[in-house]
């Protein structure tokens, strides 16, 4: 019971991140981190499961 209530929990913070890291790939990394502009897709591409995990801080820092 508490596995699973975790898991649940776990499986809706990683997918509010996943919903997050799509626009913040494509249009916030650059207006946080200016070298992040000239970033490849492959750049891109790696930095979504970093963006799935900390989304809560990196959405504060991208509104303030």
């Amino acid at each position: 019971m508490i596995a699973a209530s975790f898991l649940i929990a776990l499986g809706a913070y990683l997918g509010c991140g996943l919903l997050f890291a799509v626009p913040f790939v494509l249009v916030g990394a650059k207006s946080i981190d200016s070298h992040a502009a000239h970033g490849s897709w492959g750049f891109r591409l790696l930095i979504i499961p970093g963006t799935m995990a900390f989304w809560p801080l990196l959405l504060k820092r991208w509104a303030g």
